[in-house]
């Protein structure tokens, strides 16, 4: 059987999930009776919340006697790591755009890999349909983004098909007979090169891992392609490091291929094939896996260094110990560097004290997925703003730069190019019409200026603008941006909080919590409508009284409270607060200090 293996390229919610689902549809994947769910690919609990694709996951479908392999990407590049291995497991790709929104941030950082490896893409313009679509002004935006990222002119003269993947169709022509998605599979079978691996079957096996998972029945496994040779289950095999040296010898226990949404046992693995393989104790990604005659490891691709780093500490809290049954460090540090090891663009290090973890990322989304998973685990955390990661370049600091998308409506524009460009240290780019009444602003800003800015821009824009932002460049170092600018409300008792409190307390700013929450002292209970820190009481009732007198009845009205969600919390706190994380709340509290670094900080202020 010929064989096939392709990416699907797309910015967050251009469809790219769903144009999967049809493939697999149309393609005979699913009996004619048998149940089905949208977004199959979509598998992790948090995917199906939040609409994103967080993990790279590969599926196989059988199109006239040619099988494709078809792997989704990750459409954020907070979870890029994903990306940059798995473009080395396929021979082309298909970027799906949005023809109302045309290229988006996300789909530019995969598409520069993608064209960096020599990948000559399909170009498929999805919701062609939508009203506000515009395919030939996407077209028109997608040519010049291959321009700009150096296509060669093999990569610029790339097919174009127009598709609606929720109605499942794709034609060539914009106004052709929209019936399936024949034609998608006719020109990956035509366009896309079978794997170079393929005649190389007579030689000594060779793969290289791209991602490592673990499975309750087989252990630690490892997927990637099949450079050369076959492979059959039960053979033995060696795994090399990066530096060709040896790390283990080892018997292939499972050797398992991709057939629709699962994966099967094969009874061998030949040159070009995307496997599955089980039984190593060691070997992890980016090694090489081969036979026991081979001494040289394949090249890796290597992998963008991570952006900012947070700082996961255990639960100190009055109120630790209530929700989570995992609090001791000990299991945190294993939980984290188990973490590290599945996820490449993770790396982790212990801090002086070892009570806490220093955990370096892409983004403040990365960092914000990984801690919701540990807290539906049972962990409790307490985790700290996200810093920029600074490098030093010939005595010279350098910051890392974002660029960031942003689609407001015209009557916006002034606000957000003030806020860009004054207190964050921006530089507007480009600034043009993206029809319906709104303006596309690209600017240059510090990922320090972008940390916390999120909420602040929902605010500005009265919740219709979108920002998008990915890498741009290292530059040096900008200067100083200030913080948050209002200060906060602090509990200065224990206990649970009062409505008639937290209504006396309204005049001096929004509050966070709603009444009967524990609180403790330390606990920030609300924003102050000053730049200064306020210690107040939420405990404090209403003092009882025998006299009547009108009013003194009326029910106390409270303004609702602001609940912030995990990434708004940790975007949110200054340098001093930290978010306190537990399986059924996130509280913000002072960070408290030992008696040690009180008296120390007292020493250095006077």
């Amino acid at each position: 059987m010929d064989l096939r293996n392709i990416a699907i390229i797309a910015h967050v919610d251009h469809g790219k999930t769903t144009l999967v689902d049809e493939l697999l549809k149309q393609s005979g994947t699913y009996r004619e009776n048998q149940a089905t769910t949208e977004r199959a690919m979509d598998s992790n609990d948090l995917e199906r919340e939040r609409g994103i694709t967080i993990l790279a996951k590969a599926t196989s479908v059988e199109w006239k006697d040619t099988r494709i392999n078809i792997v989704d990407t990750p459409g954020h590049a907070d979870f890029g790591g994903e990306v940059e291995r798995i473009l080395s497991m396929v021979d082309g790709v298909v970027l799906l755009v949005d023809a109302a929104e045309g290229p988006m941030p996300q789909t530019k950082f995969v598409t520069s890999k993608a064209l960096a490896l020599g990948l000559r893409p399909i170009v498929l313009l999805n919701k062609v349909d939508k009203p506000a679509a515009d395919a030939d002004r996407a077209l028109d935006e997608v040519f010049d983004l291959f321009a700009n990222l150096g296509a060669s002119d093999e990569q610029l003269d790339f097919p174009v098909l127009y598709a609606s993947g929720i109605n499942g169709w794709a034609d060539a022509e914009l106004d052709g007979p929209r019936k399936d998605m024949s034609a998608l599979f006719d020109l990956v079978v035509a366009h896309v090169p079978a794997p170079a691996q393929v005649a190389a079957r007579a030689e000594p096996f060779r793969m290289l891992a791209t991602t490592l998972s673990a499975d309750p029945y087989l252990g630690r496994i490892l997927t990637g392609r099949v450079e050369s040779g076959t492979l059959k289950a039960g053979e033995t095999i060696k795994a090399l490091s990066r530096d060709s040296k040896k790390l283990e010898q080892f018997r292939v226990t499972k050797v398992l291929a991709f057939r629709g949404l699962g994966q099967q046992p094969i009874d061998a693995a030949e040159a070009g094939d995307i496997v599955t393989l089980a039984g190593m104790s060691k070997a992890t990604v980016a090694d090489t896996l081969c036979a026991l005659d081979v001494e040289t490891a394949l090249d890796a691709q290597p992998i963008d260094p991570p952006t900012i780093s947070v700082t996961f500490g255990i639960n100190d809290s009055p109120l630790a110990g209530r929700d989570g049954s995992k609090v001791q460090s000990r299991i945190i540090r294993e939980r984290l560097m188990r973490e590290a090891e599945l996820n490449v663009a993770i790396k982790v290090s212990d801090t002086p004290g070892g009570e806490a973890f220093e955990v370096a990322g892409r983004g403040e989304l990365q960092m914000g997925v990984l801690i919701e998973n540990m807290r539906r685990e049972g962990f409790e955390l307490s985790i700290s703003r996200p810093r920029v990661l600074m490098r030093n370049e010939d005595g010279q600091r350098l910051e890392p730069i974002e660029e960031a998308t942003i689609d407001v409506d015209d009557e916006y524009t002034g606000t957000v190019i003030e806020k860009l460009t004054g207190p964050r240290k921006g530089e507007l780019v480009e600034m043009k019409p993206a029809g319906a009444g709104k303006t596309r602003i690209i600017a240059h800003v510090p990922s320090r200026g972008l940390i916390g800015y999120h909420g602040e821009f929902l605010t500005d824009t009265r919740g219709t603008g979108v920002l998008n932002r990915v890498f741009h460049e290292w530059a040096p170092y900008k200067g100083a941006i200030p913080g948050r600018r209002e200060g906060v409300l602090i509990s200065m008792e224990d206990g649970t909080a009062v409505a008639y409190a937290l209504w006396n307390l309204e005049d001096r700013g929004r509050m966070f919590i709603n009444p009967q929450e524990p609180v403790y002292q330390g606990m920030i209970i609300g924003e102050h409508s000053r730049d200064n820190d306020l210690e107040v009481n939420p405990l404090k009732g209403k003092k009882l009284t025998n006299v009547r007198a009108s009013g003194t009845d009326d029910a106390v009205k409270l303004t609702p409270p602001t609940i912030m969600s995990l990434e708004q919390a940790i975007a949110y706190i200054d340098d001093d607060e930290l978010v306190e994380v537990t399986p059924n709340a996130i509280r913000l509290r002072k960070r408290f200090l030992d008696p040690h670094e009180r008296k120390r900080q007292a020493k250095a202020s006077a």
